[in-house]
């Protein structure tokens, strides 16, 4: 169970999966989207998977929920995206 989200700002993106915010949560900056895997860098896909992540939250923050650490050091996290027609 998910005990508790941050919202943050997506500084910049790495590949579909992964992306970089401007603060620390769990002790990393790194994010890697818990559940999704995609083309790394260098592979078949992986402009088109970095630019669908990056429409997907293109506007506004987000907010994260940590449920782990990966092998790399990232915090694996839930990412939803914060609605701004909500008041």
């Amino acid at each position: 169970m998910v005990k508790r989200k941050f919202k943050v700002r997506i500084e910049s993106y790495d590949d579909g999966d992964s992306f970089k915010i401007n603060k620390k949560v769990w002790n990393s900056s790194r994010i890697r989207i818990a559940g999704k895997n995609s083309p790394e860098k260098g592979e078949r896909g992986y402009k088109n998977a970095t630019n669908n992540l990056k429409q997907r939250f293109k506007r506004g923050p987000v907010w994260i929920y940590p449920i782990a650490k990966d092998k790399y050091g990232r915090t694996v996290a839930h990412v939803r995206k914060i609605r701004s027609d909500k008041k």
